[in-house]
């Protein structure tokens, strides 16, 4: 038996696809990784809106089943987009990709705010939206039983019926819930060699599909990363998070799996349609030993001090944050640096500089803060306050601090560390914490007279760097995070 009857997509009520370039054409702006023929086909935000619209418009006035002719319509808009074949549900290469197509987003400025989306929703309410706008209708389904009445959803309601509490969860008024649901296809690109998981761990893969939180297409679009059902041990107390993300593929979570239709709304909830399976991520050391093309050098240097199944052990902290420097950025500095730090003499400073980039018992999301004993209350509800936001991150590293600067606005958000190196490449979802790519190799500052002196990104010299080091170097620490 293959993997299974696990998440397909729901019916009725308000939903409308957008397909990639209406994605592009409401949340693109000019972006330095695009081209000028691509930013010239992207038309004007009334344009936009305007396409928006008669889209939903057409599918809604046409439509018995809304959600099913939408799954339909997105299937037509894609025929000619190639999918890659999923050898594993969870790419961690794709968090990597999109990076290279990630355009720049207009941060409020979208076509469905979440404050629209919650008032026609009737915000945090169970008994439907407040009025009507356009052709909204009141909903009068639960997500459950939208999910079970959809012929998009079959293998997701099989999947959800051997759960009697998950019925009952996605039936009942607790919460407002989100559901990303995989569409029947998805479950075509389960290898059919992939072993079948056991009915817990099928549980969990569907607990991850399931926001407790009301997050319509307005706040997903403005939003990093989402916290789900699934709670985990290596996080403490805090939920596993998919992460949401906005390039040329369109819009996506976990940087593979696209959403197709939008905004489903039922009288407790809201569904997303989405093209494949999400997967609870792996550990922080095995994303890091999946891609070798970005992290090679970072894996030899963890692995020669040891440092490397010290973060694989879980038994040794609760969540955490890695700061990762890429290839690129070892290389950047330059071969002297690097053939000392990889030699024998050198191996002692090697392991200074990577503690100096490994946080334990802290994960620190673009848009969300965990401590290991609690999610800091000391922030709203969605995480790390809008503007800007500052943070001493200790490290393994003599308890030496990264000074961590989040500037937010809407869905851009900048991070720098030391006020210097910028994370490239942020949210790269683990079960036990989090990775952010960072442009330069993190050093230490060296005191100086009233404060301390970071390193700017400058030439810098093997004796300059062992200068910075050997005082926070005093007594060998054992293989423990």
């Amino acid at each position: 038996m293959k993997l299974i009857h696990i998440l397909p997509i729901a019916a009725l009520s308000t939903a409308f696809v957008i397909p990639d370039e209406q994605v592009m054409s409401q949340v693109a702006i000019e972006s330095d990784r695009a081209p000028d023929s691509f930013l010239e086909k992207i038309p004007s935000k009334d344009e936009a809106i305007k396409q928006f619209h008669n889209s939903f418009t057409k599918l809604i006035d046409t439509s018995k089943n809304a959600f099913d002719d939408a799954i339909e319509y997105a299937t037509e808009t894609t025929e000619e987009v190639s999918d890659k074949a999923y050898e594993t549900a969870y790419h961690v290469s794709s968090w990597l990709d999109s990076a290279t197509d990630r355009v720049q987003e207009l941060g409020e400025e979208v076509v469905l705010s979440s404050e629209d989306d919650e008032e026609h929703h009737g915000g945090k309410g169970r008994k439907g939206r407040k009025g009507h706008h356009g052709h909204c209708k009141k909903p009068n389904l639960t997500v459950y039983e939208l999910i079970s009445k959809s012929k998009y959803t079959t293998k997701l309601a099989a999947l959800i019926d051997e759960y009697e509490d998950v019925v009952e969860l996605l039936n009942g008024t607790a919460s407002n819930y989100t559901v990303f649901a995989p569409t029947d296809k998805a479950f075509e690109k389960i290898p059919e060699h992939a072993p079948k998981p056991s009915k817990e761990e099928l549980k969990k893969i569907l607990l991850y599909h399931v926001s407790e939180d009301f997050y319509p297409a307005g706040k997903v679009l403005v939003t990093h990363t989402v916290p789900t059902l699934l709670s985990v041990d290596t996080l403490g107390i805090g939920p596993q998070r998919l992460a949401t993300e906005i390039g040329l593929k369109g819009l996506t979570v976990n940087f593979y799996s696209r959403i197709v239709a939008i905004d489903i709304f039922g009288t407790n909830g809201v569904i997303h349609g989405v093209d494949s399976l999400l997967i609870p991520p792996p550990k922080i050391a095995s994303i890091i030993q999946f891609l070798p093309g970005e992290f090679s050098t970072l894996e030899l240097g963890l692995t020669k001090t040891g440092l490397l199944p010290a973060i694989a052990d879980t038994s040794n902290h609760i969540g955490g944050t890695i700061f990762a420097p890429s290839n690129f950025a070892f290389q950047k500095l330059g071969p002297k640096i690097n053939g000392f730090l990889f030699s024998k003499y050198g191996q002692k400073y090697l392991k200074a500089l990577l503690e100096y980039h490994v946080v334990a018992n802290q994960t620190l999301y673009s848009d969300a803060y965990y401590k290991s004993e609690s999610v800091d209350n000391s922030m709203e509800k969605d995480g790390i306050p809008k503007g800007f936001f500052h943070i001493d991150l200790k490290t393994l590293l003599d308890d030496k601090s990264l000074s961590v600067d989040v500037a937010r606005y809407g869905r851009y958000i900048t991070i720098k560390i030391n006020a210097f190196s910028t994370v490239t490449i942020e949210d790269g979802i683990a079960s036990d914490g989090v990775i952010h790519v960072v442009s330069n190799v993190l050093v230490p500052p060296k005191a100086v007279d009233r404060g301390v002196q970071h390193w700017d990104g400058g030439e810098m010299t093997v004796e300059e760097l062992k200068e910075r080091l050997e005082p926070l170097m005093g007594n060998e620490k054992p293989q423990e995070l």
